[in-house]
């Protein structure tokens, strides 16, 4: 028995691969070996057959293979994973990694990566062979490569790409090649080893087991039994058997193999109503459960897959499907039915949900929680058809498990209607599921896998691509402090969705689950920060000494006395945190802690929304508890091109039935009407608004026709104008847009909308007075042809500059000119004299001062002066009193 090596405290690295390693495992092995020089290399649990013969010849002296049971585990500091990165294929070695002492690198060609593999530093790249990406780091720092070491990493190179004919083969592994070549790498142990790889004997026996497959369907099961024949024994024919399966990917598959006087029997299976271990020990078999062989003697090919397919009949079970699983008849509602009847019937029959129908048909399904909450905000009284959940799957009754399971678990539904000629015929619960799985446990096995999509992955080399390093620094100190308080911290919401998507943002907030306003008082230390705090809602502004901020929020969760109110805040975890946002896009968190740096945390499918662009509230009572989502929906569907989804339109719709915006205070309806009037396209924003029938709800005055569009148009092209021009003067964006959506209203109307948005009335008379000198401007100047310099510079020089870009967007093209030549040249002229000049002139300082340099101005701008001369004689006209015009 050997030896346990043992040494002091967590020292040992171990470099280790996947089971049943290859040549591209074994020599990337040996390749993280001149990296990690200390490492110790872990046998795989198998080998390949020519792997296994090539390592007992293998003359790489310092080359020593270590089984895992010879290491005392707790002394392991660090895993190399090389031409692997899932745990599933790395034996017992996957409690080490999973340890949080432990230090995780992995290299690999294989993507994506295991999300669920902890790891601290990785290079994972899309080419042939995880060779070719460590021979490009022993190149890069210049460590030498021994002829038998560039042999075996060849082989790994020439195995994975197929002698560089797969199409997965790179420019970078072709170089790798080159590069091993002049290594020394013998080209004749790697012709001796491959040259089985593609024989004739090969092709022309998965040839054979392709043109006798046939497919034979047992209770509804197809089962693909299949043929060969040769006169000797084939070493490694399971091979043959694993390209069958590549390419034509049988759920359940025999094959027969005459060889050698007997007939060989391999079998494999994915569906759990078919356990080939338990047929093949008819055959003195043995296996489990999905892969399995026998070897029979004194029987024909025909005979043995005669008493194959009598076996089967017996042994394959008929498969569970919708019908079997459903409770039936069904206790439903009608959509009319009010909150507290739904209720009623929920408490009374213990039941989670409830399917609504009208008509024979599923057209809804509410559940306890939405009712609860409903009920909550006084809306007893309100029909389910309000709040009732419109997407969702529906079954027939012939469905299988895995149907079943994608349904109730991929998709969260509690229950699931099973129909039959648009019919609802019974109701699959997740309790009825469960219940069969509980008492199947096969059901586990095979095709079934009852484990969800993961949504947890690591976005560490995203953040090191789109983020400036000294950012990417701080975000790491913050996890630093935050594991030393012993809290977790993450970086959430848009920022992390703008990154998924490649959009630059960095606009960062962070959720602390502990003391959010502590952690921001230890970072201001460290930094020399200045911060802002609040304690009533556990929040702090940190500003860097460069101006950059960071908003750092205790996680937090929230609920609402009543429709549209302002939410009351309470301690809180990370997931409730998110689930108080508006729509799943936004519902994600990176984590910042050393350990798990990058760590992408996706409670409620985020990146399916982000992948098939939509957008989903979190809940159904979302727009009841906070109508401006209504408005935030439609912004963010123009701004990324994304659609709202079916469900959350209904939703919509059903808000603005109960009028809910009029609920909303008017602050927080400006303040979203700011933020789509900041948008790049804000007229996309309104039209489509306007479809909804949001703008009739803000205000029954407000509409969207043509003229408002090319209106919308105009002023966007007049800004873009204006930004060009580089001018210090700043304008506020949003009250352009605002006086263009109301352009078409009654001034009663205008005021009507000014105070349903709270605007004060200081503010409100202020619009009022301009908006009236615009509109006069703009009745004057639509009847003139021409127009002199002077009477556009003194009609509008004390007008804000928000009404005159305003007023330019409505004007005429050629009358836009008279105010392109106000912004560019007419309002920076001046007189040549000063009031200094006038006085030597021997005038006294007065109101005539005044009057001489205005006059002088509208001459200038009128080109009726031009030198100092010409002003002098014209203020001796004035003095005169002559008329000058």
């Amino acid at each position: 028995m050997s030896a346990t090596i043992r040494v002091p405290n967590r020292s040992i690295t171990v470099i280790a691969t996947h089971e049943n390693a290859d040549f591209d495992a074994l020599a990337s092995m040996v390749a993280a070996k001149k990296l990690y020089p200390e490492a110790i290399i872990i046998a795989p649990g198998s080998q390949e057959r020519r792997v296994r013969e090539f390592v007992l010849n293998m003359a790489i002296e310092y080359f020593k293979l270590v089984k895992l049971k010879e290491i005392d585990l707790k002394t392991i500091k660090r895993v190399v994973l090389v031409d692997n990165s899932q745990l599933s294929r790395i034996g017992a070695l996957a409690e080490v990694v999973k340890n949080p002492e432990v230090e995780v690198h992995i290299y690999d060609h294989h993507l994506p990566p295991d999300p669920e593999t902890p790891c601290h530093f990785s290079i994972i790249k899309p080419v042939g062979s995880t060779v070719t990406i460590l021979l490009k780091l022993l190149r890069e720092k210049g460590i030498k490569i021994a002829p038998e070491e560039a042999t075996l990493m060849a082989l790994g190179l020439y195995e994975d790409t197929g002698a560089f004919t797969f199409r997965s083969t790179t420019k970078e592994d072709l170089e790798a090649g080159a590069y091993l070549l002049e290594c020394g790498a013998n080209l004749n142990v790697i012709s001796e080893l491959f040259k089985r790889e593609l024989t004739a004997e090969d092709v022309s026996l998965l040839n054979d087991l392709f043109h006798e497959a046939q497919t034979h369907f047992i209770r509804g099961i197809p089962v693909v039994i299949t043929k060969v024949s040769t006169n000797h024994y084939i070493d490694d024919f399971a091979v043959l058997v694993h390209h069958f399966i590549e390419i034509e990917n049988p759920p359940v598959l025999f094959v027969l193999a005459r060889m050698e006087g007997r007939i060989f029997i391999i079998a494999r299976s994915k569906l759990p109503e078919v356990n080939v271990a338990e047929i093949l020990e008819v055959f003195n078999g043995g296996g489990h459960h999905a892969a399995a062989s026998a070897a029979v003697k004194g029987l024909t090919p025909m005979q043995v897959e005669d008493k194959l397919l009598k076996l089967l009949d017996k042994k394959i079970k008929q498969p569970k499907v919708a019908r079997d699983l459903m409770s039936h008849p069904v206790k439903g509602i009608s959509p009319e039915t009010t909150i507290e009847e739904a209720e009623a019937i929920l408490v009374h029959y213990d039941f989670n949900a409830l399917p609504v129908i009208k008509n024979g048909e599923v057209v809804g399904i509410i559940t306890r929680p939405v009712v609860d909450k409903a009920l909550y905000h006084q809306l007893s009284q309100q029909p389910v058809k309000r709040f009732m959940t419109t997407e969702f799957p529906i079954l027939s009754p012939e469905a299988s498990l895995s149907e079943i399971k994608e349904a109730l678990l991929q998709h969260k539904q509690r229950i699931v209607p099973v129909v039959e000629n648009r019919k609802l015929v019974g109701v699959i619960t997740r309790k009825d599921f469960l219940n069969y799985l509980l008492t199947n446990p096969s059901a586990f096995l095979g095709g079934l896998d009852l484990e969800r999509q993961p949504r947890r992955k690591f976005v560490t080399s995203l953040l090191n691509e789109k983020l400036p390093k000294h950012i990417i620094s701080l975000l790491k100190k913050i996890g630093m402090i935050a594991e030393n308080l012993g809290y977790n911290v993450y970086a959430v919401g848009g920022f992390v969705r703008d990154l998924l998507l490649r959009q630059e943002n960095l606009d960062i907030d962070l959720v602390v689950e502990g003391d959010g306003i502590t952690l921001a008082k230890k970072l201001q230390k460290e930094i020399n920060a200045h911060i802002h705090t609040y304690q009533k809602f556990g929040t702090a502004v940190v500003i860097l000494p460069d101006g950059f901020r960071l908003d750092i929020a205790t996680a937090r969760t929230e609920y609402y006395e009543f429709p549209g109110a302002l939410p009351k805040v309470e301690m809180s975890s990370l997931k409730l945190d998110l689930y108080r946002r508006d729509f799943t896009i936004n519902a994600l968190a990176i984590k910042l802690n050393p350990k798990q740096f990058g760590l992408l945390l996706d409670f409620f499918g985020a990146q399916r929304d982000l992948k098939e662009r939509m957008i989903r509230v979190l809940y159904n009572l979302s727009f009841v508890e906070d109508p401006t989502r209504i408005l935030r929906a439609v912004r963010f569907e123009q701004r990324f091109g994304f659609r709202i989804s079916k469900q959350t339109l209904d939703l919509i719709r059903q808000a603005l039935k109960l009028n809910l915006l009029f609920q909303t205070t008017g602050s927080r309806i400006w303040h979203e009407l700011k933020c789509i009037f900041g948008e790049t396209n804000p007229a996309a924003i309104i039209e489509r608004l306007n479809e909804l029938s949001v703008l009739k709800s803000l205000h029954p005055a407000l509409k969207w026709d043509k003229s408002l569009k090319k209106l919308f148009k105009e002023i966007e092209a007049v800004l873009s104008w204006f930004e060009l021009l580089f001018l210090e003067e700043k304008y506020v964006k949003e009250e352009v847009y605002l006086l263009g959506l109301l352009d078409p209203l009654k001034e009663e109307e205008v005021n009507s909308f000014l105070t349903v948005l709270e605007f004060p009335k200081s503010k409100k008379e202020l619009f009022f007075k301009k908006r009236r000198e615009i509109f006069n401007i703009y009745g004057l100047w639509q009847k003139k042809r021409e127009i002199k310099p002077s009477l556009v510079y003194l009609t509008i020089k004390e007008i804000p500059l928000e009404f005159v870009l305003y007023l330019m967007a409505k004007l005429s093209p050629a009358k836009k000119k008279w105010l392109s030549l106000y912004f560019t040249q007419w309002r920076d002229i001046k007189p040549i004299l000063t009031g200094d000049d006038l006085k030597a002139m021997g005038l006294k300082p007065g109101p005539i001062f005044r009057t001489i340099l205005e006059e002088l101005l509208k001459a200038r701008l009128d080109g009726k002066v031009k030198t100092e001369e010409d002003e002098k004689k014209l203020v001796k006209k004035i003095l005169k009193g002559k008329n000058f015009h």
